[in-house]
């Protein structure tokens, strides 16, 4: 990597963070632009968060997840597209698309797996100095092989997500010695239940606690390990007051897989074959013999869970700003997201928000050619589909080629979830929205965030 010490700014090759699908995305475009990259992921393979929940299926089909430039870059070698209509699964995701696109001639080269970008700053200055800076060029520090090693950029797009850094389930969103100290009980993600998993939850009381499309998956595999071994108890605790929120558009939703997944857990909960506590927040974990209790407000009282054997938490994720220390990043300060993003994506205002086409304009920083995009734009709202972060990259790297126009040309069509906003006070997306030339009205066009 030390090749690129000796070259200007303008020589350098633009610095990827993520390996997952927005970041070589992002490598894509730049490879079609002509432009050079180098890319660094943590992981030990590409896609590495999607295959910690290799087993779900997508409720997206193919075609929305495929960055255009990258599909022409594999079909160049002889790649077979998938079926654009089939769902893949998160290990199909990997096996048959993020795969083989990181063994491009192209691309290969030039990333670097078991890679932590540590920080990031610019040449010879920290973040308080502000004359000349916008003229030197980047440094990452990456550790790698037990070693560190400087690498120059002339521009770096953060696509690292947020998949690694989810949240606690206690309510105020703070990490306490408690929780942590249940780390063999608790799992934070969607454990494979019905295979690799299945022992640890058979026959155990299991507390699920979220909301999300991770949550819906959990439950739905949990419903069917209960039909196997009718001993296994659900428990599911959520703060929404109302669960037709959490169903969704169901067939009024275009992604037909998204919408079955609401009326399978609809069905799931009719069944009565889960108990569910809501709205209640998770205030104290507290060891009970080899079993969790949990402690919480319903309704504004407290009130316990008792003998809980395993904990899955669905509680989201949050962004990693810490390796940003020493460059001039501004987000959301309530969902630490891009700040132009805050107000279209923000849960507390939206139970499905409109977000209208966005690109390089709207996710620039005050850090000129520093970029976050893909999920960790979104900070912490629950949102973000994979389309919109192909759209984020084109856009960027198209504004960093020097192609104004192509940068602000918006090119992103979603389908429409099929749910309105339920809030009196809030504007319906069912209700006609302003058209772009472009674009179509997408509403609620979020997925879970392992997307």
């Amino acid at each position: 990597m030390n090749q690129y010490s000796s070259l200007s700014k303008a020589q350098l090759p633009v610095a990827i963070i993520g390996a997952g699908p927005v970041g070589l995305a992002a490598a894509a475009h730049l490879v079609t632009r002509g432009e050079s990259f180098v890319l660094f992921d943590v992981g030990h393979a590409v896609g590495a968060s999607i295959l910690q929940w290799a087993h779900v299926r997508l409720f997206s089909p193919w075609e929305y997840n495929i960055d255009k430039a990258a599909k022409q870059l594999l079909i160049s070698h002889g790649w077979n597209a998938p079926n654009p209509l089939d769902i893949p699964t998160g290990l199909e995701m990997v096996k048959d698309y993020l795969t083989p696109f990181a063994e491009l001639p192209e691309i290969k080269p030039f990333l670097y797996l078991s890679a932590k970008v540590v920080a990031v700053s610019r040449e010879g200055l920290n973040k308080v100095k502000t004359h000349g800076r916008e003229d030197l060029p980047f440094v990452l520090h990456v550790e790698m092989n037990g070693e560190r090693s400087i690498v120059k950029a002339k521009a770096v797009i953060d696509a690292s997500g947020t998949w690694t850094n989810p949240n606690p389930i206690r309510s105020e969103g703070v990490w306490t010695t408690e929780e942590q100290a249940f780390s063999k009980q608790i799992s934070y993600g969607i454990p494979d239940i019905l295979h690799k998993h299945k022992d640890r939850y058979s026959g155990k009381k299991v507390l699920v606690v979220g909301s999300g499309h991770s949550a819906i998956n959990t439950l739905l595999e949990l419903g069917e390990l209960k039909g196997i071994v009718p001993e296994t108890e659900i428990v599911w605790v959520l703060r929404k007051s109302n669960l037709e929120d959490v169903y969704g558009g169901r067939e009024q939703d275009q992604l037909a897989a998204r919408g079955e997944l609401g009326k399978r857990i609809q069905k799931l909960v009719e069944s009565g074959n889960v108990k569910i506590i809501t709205p209640f927040f998770v205030q104290e974990v507290k060891k009970n013999k080899d079993k969790i209790q949990v402690i919480g407000t319903l309704n504004g009282e407290f009130q316990r869970i008792d003998g809980i054997d395993e904990i899955v938490a669905n509680t989201g994720s949050r962004p990693d700003f810490s390796f940003l220390r020493e460059v001039r990043v501004l987000a959301d300060p309530s969902l630490e997201s891009a700040m132009e993003l805050a107000p279209l994506i923000d849960p507390n205002v939206h139970s499905c928000g409109t977000v209208r086409p966005h690109g390089e304009k709207e996710l620039r920083q005050p850090e000129k050619d520093l970029y976050i995009v893909g999920a960790k734009s979104y900070g912490r709202a629950p949102t973000f589909l994979m389309a919109t972060g192909y759209e984020q990259v084109r856009s960027v790297v198209s504004y960093l080629a020097g192609d104004r126009e192509a940068a602000e040309r918006v090119e992103l069509r979603l389908p429409e979830a099929g749910v309105c906003s339920i809030r009196a006070d809030v504007t319906s997306c069912c209700s006609p929205a302003p058209q772009l030339k472009t674009s179509k009205s997408s509403c609620c066009n979020g997925s879970s965030k392992h997307e």
